[in-house]
């Protein structure tokens, strides 16, 4: 959706706030299969963990916008090193808009909220500012109180907007080098190429480079490497699955080669890794 188009549509509705608060998840929170009820919103703060929207898999890490719509199948759940924590919002709207002296007026269901999944915000800090007042007036009641948090609740859209748009006017340099994150999230245990990624942002594989390390920090193969790392460092700690078994759930067919790198960056080796994690229960299990 064009962006002048989703603030029209924004601007078309009016708000009411049910539930408001901050969430700092167990580090064996998930929920599998749940279907979403209300219109609600999250905005991630801490940690990591990943998001599946109807059959689709989301990362979640700080500045990760999650929008809510009644209908959705969504698994839930954070990373048990890293716990999510984020703010969150539930609300119901309905359209109420004036056109040439007419007005007009519709139920939610025949005026679906714009927004809905998963984006990146950069503005992080304005965002938290907005939320963490509108937390803190859901400790208090009122006729003015609702009146504010509506007002907080339309200047917090705004600045999704707005940050949006800022995104845009940069040009599509951020929006590349995310859509080649997500994707290396969601596939990681899969055979990936720096020519891959760099054919998906349509960009040459010195350029692709060179914005990647920029935006990230790291080269695409070092973060593409670093996040098959994290993610044997969960099976290691979290499960009784074979080395071997790890190096493949991860994307190395090599186990050798696995190990290698493993205690590269790690500073042990896989067995030693794991043998250490034994030593301290799972907050996983019993």
């Amino acid at each position: 959706m064009k962006l002048s188009c989703l603030a029209s549509k924004l601007n078309e509705l009016t708000y009411s706030l049910l539930l408001a608060g901050y969430k700092s998840c167990p580090s064996n929170w998930t929920k599998k299969g749940k279907k979403t009820l209300y219109h609600s919103l999250w905005f991630v703060t801490k940690g990591t963990g990943e998001i599946v929207i109807n059959g689709k898999k989301n990362t979640l890490s700080p500045g990760k916008l999650v929008v809510f719509t009644p209908g959705m199948i969504c698994d839930k759940k954070t990373s048990p090193i890293d716990p999510l924590e984020f703010y969150f919002i539930r609300f119901t709207h309905a359209g109420a808009f004036e056109k040439q002296e007419q007005w007009h007026f519709k139920l939610p269901q025949d005026f679906p909220f714009p927004l809905h999944g998963v984006y990146t915000i950069k503005n992080s800090a304005g965002v938290v500012l907005l939320l963490e007042e509108i937390n803190h007036l859901t400790k208090r009641r009122g006729a003015t109180i609702a009146f504010k948090q509506k007002i907080l609740f339309q200047e917090l859209l705004l600045t999704f907007i707005q940050d949006f748009h800022s995104q845009t006017l940069t040009g599509d340099t951020s929006q590349v080098i995310e859509k080649t994150i997500d994707y290396i999230s969601n596939h990681y245990n899969q055979i990936i190429t720096l020519t891959d990624l760099a054919k998906m942002a349509g960009l040459s594989k010195s350029h692709y480079s060179r914005l990647f390390k920029k935006n990230v920090g790291y080269s695409p193969i070092e973060y593409l490497t670093h996040l098959r790392i994290d993610r044997a460092k969960e099976l290691l700690a979290h499960s009784d699955i074979r080395i071997k078994e790890v190096s493949q759930n991860v994307g190395y067919e090599d186990e050798l080669y696995f190990s290698r790198i493993f205690k590269k960056i790690v500073g042990v080796s896989p067995t030693q890794f794991s043998d250490e994690q034994k030593l301290f229960p799972s907050p996983l299990k019993n």
